[in-house]
């Protein structure tokens, strides 16, 4: 079945984007890691697009499509919409070819990120905050283009940006010499890498299998593909900011449905627990879209076994201020933070009763939120609780049941979770 489109990624437009890259983009490095690869017996090898010098991969799609354009489109000036990785490629990119660039950014875009975009463009770009989200950016920033003739850089749906992001793929055929690449995982968000990349594959190594990661409350390219055509997911969780795009690109769906092997989703917990894998153990710091191909090799533990695999670590721009909720994601996800509603008696040394006839002896409280209401028998609290091992929930159940301390369990219940944690 051939693509329903008149582009494909031509191999001798990637090698001139690679060409063009040199000295803008790194050859990042392909380093094989011991722990990944002893605990799924095989070769796990991480392609460290994290160590770029904007933190990721998105340099290179949107440097090699600015570098294309014509002087006129040079002196007019370019726009482009993001909250994240491409406004820094962008702003980089202005920078290097001196060229003026708006970045349309939501107004709740973290000050981090704004600085990073400011330190990275200098007087070559001017931020604009608007709206929202990034529909609302992205709506403002296509105004300008259309009242002032400026040009848009698209983060993904564009030839040459799908080009310049298929640089990756090169490389690691490159740097795998006469090793045969048996799996290649990739995140997934908008498609430019995903295309890019499956199309070097295609026509250099059929063989390798290309899988794409998205994450569970965002799997736009998975709906898509099981659609067989694109559609607009109505909400998305935006925490994997990276790759939560509620439509992937017209031209990225296309090739990435022809070449993928498969897509498949992994949930924002298990993303958060691999973070602090990363960091803690391998002094890595990923941002949420970046742990999604390692995150996805629990997925495929039997198929890779004794193979040659390549992850994506896609990016490094994790705001720090997140850590907290990351934990608090993962330790739901592992089932090891509850939050109860439980109902204490109205007497004297209730509390008490609760800490030491009622928890288990490393049960910890984290969470306490309680209002005492004189004119009833029970006062309900919010309790969280964090447990060392999975064992211990249905025997800490079974006591707050059995001495009348059982209220609701919250964890099964988000929109009740959302509203009173």
């Amino acid at each position: 079945m051939e693509v329903e489109t008149a582009y494909l990624p031509k191999l001798e437009d990637i090698r001139k984007a690679a060409k063009n890259l040199e000295g803008v983009a790194i050859i990042s490095p392909l380093s094989k890691n011991l722990r990944y690869s002893k605990q799924y017996e095989s070769n796990v090898f991480f392609k460290r697009e994290d160590l770029q010098q904007v933190r990721s991969y998105k340099i290179r799609g949107a440097y090699n499509k600015m570098s294309s354009l014509s002087n006129e489109e040079m002196r007019n000036g370019i726009v482009c919409a993001s909250a994240g990785n491409h406004a820094q490629g962008v702003a980089i990119s202005c920078k290097i070819l001196k060229v003026k660039g708006f970045i349309y950014m939501p107004s709740p875009t973290p000050k981090q990120k704004i600085e990073q975009v400011k330190m990275f463009g200098e007087e070559f770009i001017e931020i604009v905050l608007v709206g929202d989200s990034f529909d609302d950016a992205y709506a403002s920033a296509m105004q300008q283009c259309e009242d002032e003739g400026m040009t848009f850089i698209h983060p993904f749906n564009d030839p040459k940006v799908i080009e310049g992001q298929a640089t990756v793929g090169l490389e690691i055929l490159n740097q795998s010499g006469d090793d045969k690449i048996d799996f290649v995982f990739l995140p997934v968000g908008g498609g430019g890498l995903a295309s890019g990349l499956s199309s070097v594959f295609k026509e250099l190594s059929p063989s390798t299998k290309i899988i794409g990661v998205e994450p569970k409350g965002a799997p736009s390219m998975s709906n898509s593909m099981k659609n067989d055509k694109n559609i607009a997911l109505g909400t998305i969780e935006n925490f994997v900011d990276g790759a939560a795009v509620k439509r992937v690109g017209d031209l990225t769906f296309l090739i990435a449905k022809e070449n993928l092997h498969d897509m498949i989703t992994v949930d924002e917990g298990h993303i958060c627990q691999t973070i602090l894998d990363l960091y803690n153990k391998e002094a890595i710091v990923a941002e949420p879209a970046a742990a999604l191909s390692i995150a996805a090799l629990e997925h495929y533990a039997e198929d890779i076994k004794g193979k040659n695999v390549v992850c994506i670590i896609s990016g490094s721009n994790n705001d720090i201020t997140r850590t907290a909720e990351i934990k608090e994601r993962a330790m739901l996800y592992a089932n090891l933070k509850h939050y109860f509603i439980v109902k204490f008696p109205q007497r004297a040394g209730a509390l008490r009763q609760f800490v030491v006839e009622i928890l288990g002896p490393t049960d910890d409280i984290t969470y306490f939120q309680y209002t005492k209401k004189t004119n009833r028998e029970n006062g309900a609290a919010v309790v969280g609780l964090e447990l060392k091992s999975q064992s211990d929930f249905d025997p800490l159940v079974k006591r707050m049941k059995d001495n009348k301390f059982y209220g609701d369990y919250l964890n099964n219940k988000p929109d009740l979770f959302q509203f009173l944690v």
